[in-house]
């Protein structure tokens, strides 16, 4: 029924009509019309519908994709300005702790001086240390590296920060997990891992390391993953440590410690490059498979990402471990040795690579029953850091050495200019610094024997009467190559007193007077070469005949040194040095 039609026909009907119904009347049509004349609508697409739901998920996920990234941003921005919170703050308290302590105590006694001063350096590093490991990241291997500093640092300083070398993080393996598949193309752990043991069995400031076994060849390995948070901070923690090293020298201007911050501004990239630590792995394998030395094992490296690397399982013991040691019957003067070679034909070796962090944690003693002499393997690790050490500088460097063994101090003077441009103020500094002896040990030829308990009170004394500041500023000058081969020679020489040896340094210099003497031999040679015609040529005689009799004059020593030791062992005799080349046996 037309209701519209039908309302117009009883309109026509009616005797009167008013204006307004008239004018009603008058659109009846043609609203009737456009009635009568409506399209019908089509029926609704399926497809339409799909596509609009679509599209409506699309934005709700663009929008909520956006609003969790606006999330992740205020969270990240928080934490950093936290983590600056904490450094920023804790440095301020620390400056004014100084001030108000340094100023104070010019009205005491000297006695009460050094005591508020004291209580001052231990307030400070106990602030330091919460900050560090609240943190974390890179701020513990600060922490590791400023605790092995007790030659420049205060005693209330290095002993607070001991804790940090036992205490690195651990990421969870959910988060290692995250970092494969974001490092792989989306690969998990499982597709490269039969086995893969979820609770690291070592932790480092910057990595840690799990045991697994390889999918395809069943292989155990070791496998380094770095720390994921480490992407995220590492340059903010730098800019950091930048930043309150350059307010405490703007504070406290003669102690300058900016070099430290400028280290690790240099090394610490080259540390979280995977890849490049497996190179550096594969070039010190390669350079000590044609090198006499059978204790040293390297780890073979199966693959690498930029932050993760798989190498062969290997384990052992701490150097440290004299336990382990004594109980295989593993000689602690042969791996004193051992070492020394090691790290010697690094620094002089030709085109040898240098290992710059080898501290206790990177290296395993382990006892190998496959020969008897040495019945031990000394396994290195972590390759992260590592220089080249120009030609030229190595030379120069093995006079010094020789010239320090010699007492001579006229050359050590010209060969310290050469090596660090350390001039004759600074020379009993520098001298003391690479030794670690007091400067008159150094000057009268007893620097082979072991330190006394009254030569490092002398150097701790002379420490606390301004020799400090002078040391802090020799280090910000020298050249950086030079800071890292003083590393090693701590580290090394830390090394060798932990293991408590019988026969003191002695053994240890000769061994390292045989590479200076070797590398100068060659540098002759070389010069003999270069000139052409033979030995007799313009003094090449007298050149060679110096050069060989000094390099053959250490090996005589050595050798015989060596010998007299193989026949200890034989005899079953214990061995102690009681003045410079003299060695005594006694029957046990």
């Amino acid at each position: 029924m037309n209701i519209v039609g039908g309302a117009a026909a009883r309109l026509q009907t009616t005797a009167w009509t008013c204006r307004l119904c008239l004018a009603r009347q008058s659109r009846l049509p043609t609203l009737r019309s456009q009635i009568h004349t409506r399209k019908p609508k089509p029926p609704r697409n399926a497809n339409g519908r799909k596509q609009r739901m679509l599209l409506a998920a699309t934005t709700a996920g663009v929008i909520g994709g956006t609003a969790l990234a606006f999330v992740d941003d205020i969270r990240h921005g928080y934490a950093a300005t936290t983590r600056a919170g904490r450094v920023a703050s804790t440095l301020a308290i620390c400056i004014n702790d100084y001030r108000v302590t340094l100023n104070h105590q010019s009205d005491d006694d000297e006695a009460e001086r050094i005591k508020l001063l004291k209580e001052c350096h231990k307030r400070c590093a106990k602030r330091t240390l919460k900050v560090m490991e609240a943190n974390g990241s890179i701020f513990i291997k600060l922490g590791q590296h400023l605790s092995s500093l007790n030659y420049l640092l205060p005693m209330e300083w290095t002993s607070t920060f001991i804790p940090l070398q036992d205490h690195c993080p651990i990421s969870s393996y959910v988060s290692i997990e995250d970092m494969f598949r974001k490092d792989t193309g989306g690969k998990s752990i499982s597709d490269f891992f039969s086995e893969f043991d979820q609770l690291p069995i070592g932790a480092a400031s910057l990595a840690q390391v799990h045991r697994a076994i390889l999918k395809d060849t069943g292989q155990k390995v070791a496998v380094k993953v770095q720390h994921p948070t480490l992407q995220e901070w590492v340059p903010l923690d730098l800019m950091l440590m930048r930043f309150t090293f350059s307010t405490l020298k703007r504070f406290f201007p003669e102690y300058d410690l900016e070099w430290l911050s400028k280290e690790m501004e240099m090394s610490l990239p080259q540390e979280l490059d995977f890849n490049q630590e497996g190179k550096n792995a594969l070039r010190a394998r390669e350079y000590f498979s044609h090198v006499d030395e059978p204790a040293l094992v390297i780890p073979d490296v199966v693959w690498s990402q930029k932050r993760i690397l798989v190498m062969e399982y290997m384990t052992g013991h701490r150097p440290d471990d004299l336990e382990y040691l004594d109980t295989n019957n593993i000689d602690r003067d042969e791996v004193s040795a051992a070492l020394a070679r090691i790290f010697n034909e690094m620094i002089f070796g030709q085109n040898a690579p240098l290992h710059c962090d080898p501290h206790g944690g990177n290296l395993a003693i382990r006892k190998n029953t496959t020969r008897r002499h040495p019945n031990f393997d000394i396994i290195l690790y972590d390759h992260g850091l590592y220089r080249d050490i120009p030609i030229d500088l190595r030379r120069s460097y093995a006079k010094l050495w020789l010239a320090v063994i010699d007492a001579d101090e006229a050359k050590m003077r010209k060969y310290a200019y050469e090596v660090a441009g350390v001039n004759d103020e600074q020379f009993p500094l520098f001298a003391s610094a690479i030794t670690g002896r007091d400067y008159r040990v150094v000057t009268q030829s007893v620097v082979i024997n072991p330190r006394t308990e009254h030569e490092k009170e002398e150097i701790t004394k002379a420490m606390g009467d301004g020799v400090l500041t002078e040391l802090v500023q020799l280090l910000g000058q020298i050249p950086r190559i030079i800071l890292l081969i003083l590393k090693t020679n701590d580290l090394t020489r830390s090394l060798d007193e932990n293991l408590h040896t019988r026969l003191g340094p002695v053994r240890t210099f000769l061994i390292l007077a045989r590479y200076c003497t070797r590398t100068v031999f060659q540098e002759q040679m070389e010069i003999i070469t270069q000139h052409g015609g033979g030995l007799l040529r313009d003094g090449n005689l007298i050149r060679f005949l110096k050069a060989w009799g000094s390099y053959i004059r250490i090996e005589v020593k050595l050798s015989l040194y060596e010998t007299w030791l193989s026949l200890r062992r034989m005899l079953g005799g214990n061995v102690w040095v009681s003045s410079p080349g003299v060695v005594s046996v006694m029957k046990k």
